[in-house]
């Protein structure tokens, strides 16, 4: 069956039968007509004699449906919408979002504010397509954004183009077919055993502490923020109940866990005295040991270790792998108990994922020769 298409838009027609278009004027086969109808469902009519008959059927219908109230107010949207510029617009939509809890809001003002406004405020929202949201996510990449914050970002981008999409400011969406950020394995740059051993005496004794409770429990950055002594439930476990939100600047819930919810972590009794050790030197409040330094009834922000972390790498006196970042602390945890043999399982749940799946996404390459290994014990019982 082939079809010969009219202007955009309009639909096609064609002949239901094995005659090749070149044909259809002397065939006896009557036309069929194929268009969207005013609601934009698929619609076909037959029946007609001629291809001039089917042409008038298709262009009746197109401007019917172009002049119909509901088309009407579709061209008034684009007209009102399409030029508005994102900043503007995400204004709007922002008010829309009350049903938001204000952690959310707050989380999705920094995304907006770090991310998505440096690189879209000023673009108008009729021209997004699938080729400026790949643009941007190549963007993020290069400039070593972490992954978590390219998630973010992506997320918060489809959701405010995906209600561009349904004012119909798009005829398909401009996500359709982007590939969400991926995490690549070559990018989790892991300290070796000296270097974490430089790290973990470099900067005061905040950012060393933080090193040790990345790399000795594996924790995540804002959940190492909120050590508290009063968490050590046993010599060689920590549980881990909150963390820092980094854009509350506040306590708050554990990712992927309801509030109140909380894992267990092994606690290595290096790490346990590096938090007893500090606690004795520094005190703490309710149990807190890192707190704001203008304001010991805060929690302690996000800010003050990344500083120190930049300050340390640009110091060039303490042996950091080429292209890692603090999280390569937490990744040290990982790698250190899957060399070592333990269940990929456990760690999945140490480490505070959603489910092992993630885990081995990540961490699979941490596990080097474990197909090899597995190859000669199979021999070994082959042999038997």
């Amino acid at each position: 069956m082939a079809s010969t298409g009219l202007v955009r838009g309009m639909g096609s027609f064609f002949k239901e039968c094995a005659h090749p278009s070149s044909r259809w004027s002397k065939c006896p086969h009557e036309y069929t007509i194929r268009y969207r109808n005013a609601s934009g469902r698929q619609t076909e009519e037959s029946g007609f004699t001629t291809q001039e008959l089917a042409k008038s059927r298709l262009a009746e219908v197109y401007h019917a449906r172009k002049s119909s109230p509901m088309s009407v107010h579709k061209a008034e949207l684009i007209k009102k919408y399409g030029s508005m510029q994102f900043a503007a617009y995400t204004a709007d939509w922002l008010k829309g979002q009350r049903h938001q809890s204000p952690t959310t809001l707050r989380n999705t003002e920094s995304t907006l504010k770090n991310h998505l406004f440096p690189a879209f405020a000023s673009r108008r929202m009729g021209t997004f397509d699938h080729k400026v949201v790949e643009a941007f996510i190549t963007e993020m990449e290069r400039n070593g954004v972490g992954l978590a914050a390219q998630t973010n970002a992506f997320i918060r981008l489809k959701t405010i183009l995906s209600d561009a999409h349904r004012l119909g400011l798009y005829e398909d969406s401009p996500m359709k077919g982007v590939r969400p950020p991926q995490y690549d394995p070559a990018r989790a740059v892991i300290p070796s055993v000296p270097q974490l051993q430089s790290i973990r005496t470099a900067g005061d004794d905040v950012f060393r502490l933080v090193a040790e409770l990345m790399s000795g429990c594996g924790l995540r950055n804002g959940e190492a923020y909120a050590v508290n002594i009063k968490n050590i439930v046993a010599d060689d476990v920590y549980r881990v109940r909150e963390q820092v939100n980094q854009a509350t600047k506040s306590y708050a819930r554990l990712k992927h866990r309801k509030a109140n919810e909380y894992r267990d972590v092994p606690l290595p009794t290096r790490t346990r005295h590096a938090i007893e050790r500090y606690a004795d030197t520094y005190g703490t409040v309710d149990g807190y040991l890192l707190r704001n330094p203008k304001d010991i009834t805060l929690a302690m922000p996000h800010h003050i270790i990344t500083t120190q972390w930049r300050k340390v790498k640009a110091s060039g006196l303490v042996d950091i792998p080429e292209g890692m970042v603090l999280y390569g602390l937490r990744h040290f945890f990982a790698s250190n108990c899957l060399s070592n043999g333990i269940p990929i399982t456990d760690v999945a749940e140490w480490m505070g994922h959603r489910n092992v799946q993630i885990t081995f996404t990540f961490y699979r390459h941490l596990m080097p020769g474990s197909i090899s290994h597995a190859a000669e014990l199979l021999d070994l019982g082959l042999a038997a």
